[in-house]
């Protein structure tokens, strides 16, 4: 079964209909948001179930959109927190990739500035680490570019985008090794992204991001994880009681091959490792349970079928 990441958006007024039928279908509600009246509902459904969705919804004045980063965790880095750097960019870019699913976490560098003296400290290496694909927001000049970006990328393992003020073919012949995605044409503005070509920009980030993020649930699939990460989601919500009393924003974040929980690591570790997925085999027997570097959280990394020879 082939599961597709959908969004529905529509009042807040017969939506269980659309819950209960997303479960039905063998489908996993990744988020629920309550916003005055209206409801969205972030989801991983099957791709043959979608036609027959979208019909349920139209009844109920709703709409079902792929979005294709739903269960997606990314960082966006600037190089400083300071206005030099981060303000516009980077949160329109937070922004926009929010509306299509994805879970955005800023990294601000503490020594991303200046040609001579970036730096990237172990622990914002481990942080970048922990997420599914990252884009660094560099700024408008190639030399500064080449020079900074092996520093600032060393030791990071996961997918890259690199976006900059120079043309995609610039960074492409600039950047050695290569990435795994570009887009070009994006520096510092001082302002928000309000022209019809500035959000195109935008929209160019989005399928950059979606095609590096394809091109790796690819790799995945060859070797798939021992369980789906919304289906271990359920069980932790399921089983997990403390998990509903945590205040901040997606208690447990969906990833492409794990998930973090927002959770302190010391108590709540050994907890999940003994959670009972199914006829006798738990958390701790098909995935990792890590400390995550950013707070007291948890990482759960599920390890491949390879690995384990199971698959619930």
């Amino acid at each position: 079964m082939i599961f597709e990441p959908i969004t529905y958006t529509g009042g807040v007024y017969r939506h269980e209909e659309m819950t209960e039928l997303i479960e039905d279908l063998g489908g996993y509600i990744i988020q629920r948001q309550v916003i005055a009246g209206d409801v969205i509902i972030q989801a991983m459904v099957p791709r043959e179930d979608i036609d027959l969705l979208r019909t349920v919804a139209r009844p109920l004045m709703g709409t079902i959109a792929v979005t294709p980063l739903v269960g997606t965790e990314i960082a966006i880095v600037s190089p400083s927190l300071e206005i030099h750097h981060l303000p516009h960019t980077s949160c329109d870019v937070g922004e926009y990739l929010r509306r299509y699913g994805a879970k955005t976490n800023m990294v601000g560098l503490a020594r991303g500035f200046g040609k001579r003296i970036a730096n990237l400290t172990v622990e914002e290496r481990d942080v970048i680490n922990e997420h599914d694909c990252v884009i660094y927001l560099l700024g408008n000049f190639e030399e500064c570019i080449q020079q900074k970006f092996p520093v600032l990328r060393r030791g990071v393992h996961i997918p890259i985008v690199i976006t900059g003020g120079p043309s995609r073919d610039a960074l492409q012949q600039i950047i050695d090794p290569p990435v795994e995605g570009y887009v070009g044409g994006i520096g510092r503005l001082m302002h928000r992204y309000r022209k019809p070509e500035e959000l195109a920009k935008l929209e160019e980030i989005v399928a950059e991001v979606s095609r590096v993020l394809d091109k790796k649930r690819v790799e995945i699939a060859k070797d798939p994880p021992s369980v789906s990460p919304p289906r271990l989601m359920d069980v932790i919500k399921d089983e997990v009681e403390a998990i509903h009393e945590v205040t901040s924003p997606t208690p447990l974040t969906v990833q492409i091959t794990g998930l973090r929980v927002k959770l302190p690591y010391e108590e709540y570790a050994p907890v999940l490792r003994d959670v009972e997925i199914e006829r006798g085999i738990r958390i701790g027997d098909i995935a990792d349970v890590l400390p995550s570097r950013m707070r007291n959280y948890i990482i759960v990394r599920i390890k491949p079928y390879s690995e384990t020879k199971i698959v619930v």
